[in-house]
């Protein structure tokens, strides 16, 4: 073998290992990326569950950190790439989520993507219709939901104008007792446990904003064909709510009240006056009659300041679509039946006065 020849299988020797030591070398670098790749998509070891916070707001990457950190995936860097490539990662839902180690990881994104999270510890209270901004602090208070003076005290505050829709509406006045009377909606309310005075009243305030929306389309405009205000429509549904009883009567009573508030006529409701002395009585008094205050409709010409109670979406209904009547009085029969006699004249209507005293 001459030497040309030699030289020339020496070179050919030399680049086959150098090949086969590249090859070898590349092998051997992607059977550890695969094995890299394999041992991060694996589900991470079985294990008890696990409560995971999502936070609103956290991107795709800090969800995969949070699961590597409570040991729900082995590895947050290829988890996110695993996002990328399926497109998911987006539609993921904030909130507390129990989730297991040794979860399949498709399993994780759907129930992620699901929001089907844990039910918070809530608290759940009902606010009768025809109740006061008080009698719901003593209420709640009562029921160790809230400090009743930090209830008082948001309640009264102008900041809590700009919670709802509807509180952006109220006439502010220095005579008003109760800076949002009439406004808190009477429901059963459900809220996350440790939910502040704030959380509370604002929850109220914005389920009237919800409540209206039941109300046949257009019933704005019935404001200006009855010629109130929003807050004065209020201030009679809230009459309503705590003088009429039988849901028929409801209507009669509101044309009784714009008949009379169109006559320039006191309108002589029981139901202010006891909010004026503020406590429930059974009875009054010609003396209670004198009370000097602005809701005193015994004393004082139109609409009080403000509400004097919640009223039911049925009294606001009634406040907005009153009957078209020629009743101008009417009082209660005391017969049980908690209905009322109606009258035009106030002849007839002391005629059932008298009546009324009888069935009692």
């Amino acid at each position: 073998m001459d030497a040309r020849t030699y030289r020339r299988k020496r070179k050919n020797r030399i680049t086959l290992i150098v090949i086969s030591s590249i090859l070898g070398v590349m092998l051997i670098g992607i059977s550890s990326v695969a094995l890299y790749l394999w041992n991060g998509l694996r589900p991470a070891p079985t294990g008890e569950a696990v409560r995971v916070e999502v936070a609103r707001g956290s991107s795709p990457g800090r969800v995969a950190e949070t699961l590597e950190k409570e040991g729900i995936i082995r590895n947050s860097f290829i988890f996110k790439y695993y996002l990328r490539l399926k497109d998911e990662g987006p539609a993921f839902k904030a909130g507390a989520y129990e989730l297991h180690p040794g979860m399949e990881l498709d399993a994780i994104i759907a129930k992620l993507n699901s929001g089907d999270t844990l039910l918070e510890d809530t608290i759940r209270f009902t606010v009768p219709e025809g109740y006061t901004v008080t009698q719901m602090a003593e209420r709640l208070a009562a029921q160790g939901l809230v400090d009743e003076e930090r209830f008082l005290e948001v309640a009264a505050s102008q900041t809590m104008l700009a919670a709802s829709v509807s509180a952006g509406k109220i006439t502010v006045s220095d005579q008003m007792n109760q800076l949002l009377e009439g406004y808190l909606f009477p429901e059963t309310y459900e809220l996350v446990k440790d939910s502040t005075e704030q959380d509370i009243i604002t929850r109220m305030l914005t389920e009237l904003d919800r409540k209206l929306q039941q109300l046949p389309e257009g019933w704005e405009d019935e404001l200006e064909t009855l010629g109130v205000s929003f807050h004065e429509m209020m201030t009679i549904a809230s009459m309503i709510e705590r003088e009429v009883v039988l849901p028929e009567e409801r209507p009669v009573v509101a044309g009784i009240i714009y008949n009379r508030l169109q006559d320039n006529m006191m309108l002589q409701i029981d139901a202010t006056v006891q909010y004026a002395l503020g406590r429930q009585k059974d009875r009054l008094f010609e003396s209670d009659l004198l009370i000097e205050s602005p809701y005193n409709t015994y004393q004082q010409t139109g609409l009080p300041p403000g509400p004097i109670a919640s009223p039911s979406l049925a009294a606001i209904e009634a406040a907005l679509y009153p009957e078209d009547t020629e009743y101008f009085f009417y009082v209660t029969k005391k017969d049980g039946t908690s209905g009322h006699y109606f009258s035009v004249t106030y002849n007839e209507h002391l005629r059932n006065k008298r009546l009324s005293e009888a069935n009692q």
